[in-house]
């Protein structure tokens, strides 16, 4: 039997809805400051999201959608300073209007917590960036409360690789066959599953059509007893909302 030791967190999606009414708005605020004329809306990013890490998006959305933009000569260099600009404005948004946190997350990380079960993260947002989540809308010492917070440009290659959960399993000491990934995006399950990590979604706003088929359970959220959740692949028998005893039993 196998025992169940630590779960990993995507953040963007899995623990809050903070792309649309987040991440999208700074990148806009960040565009404006910036003068130039480009505006992403819901629909467009969802489209971006398929791109993981907000560098490589906006040079995705430069060579897609604007190719009448004339880059400056050093357009590597003009892209992180824009998303650096993006980065301070989102901390501004979260600390301004904290994101709620998705159901089930808050109490599932509090119940790890009492369980002695380890808790970590892996996301291909900065490091900043998840901890100002974790301080604003869960408490000021929640970063405390994971050993791990792999993000950003930690790794070389970001998710659909597995580098970040290699990096998460390598600093924990652990083997993929210990932990539970819980992500929200076919991104995030390929990056887990190529760390041979059982992976739980959740899926989000932008992610319910995406295909988890080789996911360990697919969920509409982790649910709360007062609000289940909806089983939308694999078998949880009567259960109505993740907890660590459904967990242990789904990994005996």
């Amino acid at each position: 039997m196998t025992k169940l030791s630590a779960l990993i967190f995507d953040v963007d999606g899995t623990l809050a809805e903070t792309e649309r009414d987040a991440h999208r708005v700074a990148f806009n605020e960040a565009f404006a400051e910036y003068h130039l004329d480009w505006h992403w809306t819901v629909e467009l990013y969802g489209e971006l999201l398929t791109v993981t890490g907000g560098k490589e998006r906006i040079k995705h959305y430069v060579n897609r959608y604007r190719p009448d933009y004339n880059r400056p000569d050093n357009f590597d260099a003009f892209v992180a300073d824009l998303h650096q600009k993006k980065t301070a404005l989102y901390q501004t948004l979260l600390a301004r209007n904290p994101i709620s946190l998705r159901p089930g997350v808050r109490r599932l990380l509090e119940e790890a917590r009492r369980e002695g079960i380890r808790l970590a993260i892996a996301t291909t947002t900065t490091l900043k960036n998840a901890n100002r989540l974790l301080e604003h809308s869960l408490m000021p010492e929640a970063v405390k409360w994971f050993e791990v917070i792999a993000a950003g440009d930690m790794v070389s290659a970001k998710k659909p690789a597995a580098d970040i959960y290699e990096y998460v399993l390598k600093d924990l000491g652990l083997k993929p066959e210990e932990c539970l990934a819980i992500e929200d995006s076919k991104n995030g399950l390929r990056s887990a599953m190529g760390a041979n990590l059982r992976t739980l979604v959740t899926v989000s706003d932008y992610t319910r059509h995406e295909d988890f088929s080789e996911a360990f359970l697919v969920l509409n959220h982790l649910g709360e007893p007062d609000k289940p959740f909806t089983v939308l692949a694999g078998n949880v028998g009567d259960a109505r909302y993740v907890d660590i005893a459904l967990l242990r039993h789904l990994f005996s």
